[in-house]
């Protein structure tokens, strides 16, 4: 397999200024982060115009170059799921290119399995073959050998064709205006999240109170300082059950807490003070200015009518060449629900996912019906695939009856 090696500083300049003018340019990384706070970037797999390249981003002093010059020009940036590449580059430069193309999230809106794999990607749209021998390879080790240096720029070689072919099925499809929405709500999310309310995705918490969250948040930002400034990860220096418990019974005496099962160990004795400071200060956070429980908890499951809907837009999505994964998750649908049936919570401002965009577009019309009674699922064939099926009813609804 045919790659430059990219090993110096002056080496990675003159790739920087090949790229310069480029239409496309696809990228990849390796990294290790099993172990660590922050990721380590152990290669970078660059194409473009033709020509394929593998940085050793552990011998090349300084990538901000690379970093730099993706987020100028007007080139079209591709990536296979590429969350962690938008966060290195974001990390390195503070910014992310402007014409960012994910083929993984491309590939849902033609309708194909939604979060699909590069290599099923390659397979279905482009009939190629990957080899997956070096799936478990430790990035970090040198020399690296040939097969895994080939597995690695494998990952970039073919993401120019899975574009051209993804994009003209999106254009087939009129949907390029529905992923550039959505690929622009990503990346916006993408970066939100960086700086955003990450505390909540501590396990264990999602239906505390309000103080008990406001402690849960003094505690996250507190293992969260102290993993970064050590680059441990943070379940070595408190895992989440403890987090949630601790938050659970709001103590801040050091020997109650010692006498929680888990607090016990040995690296967690030296941080027992600092613990229950943390767990003050949640406890002295006026109430006004504690963190609300998560929507979902204030509205009513309705189990059966969501499953009932969800059914009903996993069959519209697949007529509609769709992946109903990109489209809706449950919550999406029961925060829908809620809303139609004024079960929504009056402080909550922001809509539900459902309501608007293209979701809406596509779903929406569909997804109200049922709920009136307009459209009915039906079983078309029970040996298919896909069984379901959709009908009008024609029933009207409480708005159609005095017309």
């Amino acid at each position: 397999m045919s790659y430059q090696s990219i090993t110096t500083d002056a080496e990675l300049m003159e790739l920087c200024d090949s790229l310069a003018g480029a239409e496309l340019i696809a990228f990849d990384t390796e990294f290790v982060s099993e172990d660590r706070y922050e990721p380590e970037l152990c290669l970078l797999q660059v194409a473009s115009g033709g020509e394929n390249y593998i940085v050793d981003t552990l011998r090349v002093e300084d990538i901000t170059p690379f970093w730099k010059q993706l987020v100028s020009g007007d080139h079209v940036t591709l990536v296979h799921s590429g969350r962690e590449e938008f966060r290195f580059c974001l990390s390195a430069v503070g910014s992310y290119p402007a014409n960012w193309f994910d083929v993984q999230l491309a590939a849902g809106m033609i309708g194909l399995e939604y979060p699909a794999a590069y290599g099923t990607l390659c397979s279905r749209l482009l009939k190629v073959s990957l080899g997956k021998g070096e799936t478990r390879t430790d990035w970090r080790r040198r020399p690296l050998s040939h097969q895994q240096l080939d597995y690695a720029v494998q990952d970039v070689l073919h993401l120019d064709n899975l574009y051209r072919e993804l994009t003209s099925r999106l254009d087939r499809l009129d949907r390029r205006g529905w992923f550039e929405a959505e690929i622009s709500d990503w990346l916006s999310k993408q970066e939100s999240q960086l700086g955003g309310e990450r505390w909540r995705s501590v396990s264990g918490i999602g239906s505390f109170p309000a103080r008990s969250l406001a402690i849960a948040r003094e505690l996250w930002h507190w293992r969260d300082d102290l993993a970064r400034s050590t680059n441990k990860l943070t379940r070595r220096i408190l895992r989440d059950d403890l987090l949630a418990e601790l938050a659970r019974r709001q103590l801040t005496d050091l020997k109650r807490i010692q006498a929680i099962r888990g607090m016990h160990h040995r690296h967690l004795q030296q941080h027992l003070s600092t613990i229950a400071e943390a767990i003050q200060r949640g406890l002295d956070v006026p109430e006004e200015d504690c963190p609300q429980p998560p929507r979902s908890n204030s509205i009513r499951q309705r189990s059966s009518l969501c499953q009932f809907l969800a059914a009903a837009l996993n069959a519209h999505c697949r007529e509609a060449k769709m992946a109903p994964n990109l489209v809706a998750s449950m919550q999406n649908i029961r925060e829908l629900v809620a809303l139609r049936l004024d079960d929504l919570p009056s402080k909550d401002k922001d809509p539900p996912l459902l309501s608007g965009g293209w979701r809406h577009e596509l779903v929406g019309e569909l997804l109200d019906g049922v709920l009136v009674g307009k459209i009915a699922v039906q079983v078309e064939d029970p040996r298919a695939e896909h069984p379901l099926s959709l009908r009008a009813t024609g029933r009207r609804s409480d708005g159609d009856k005095g017309e």
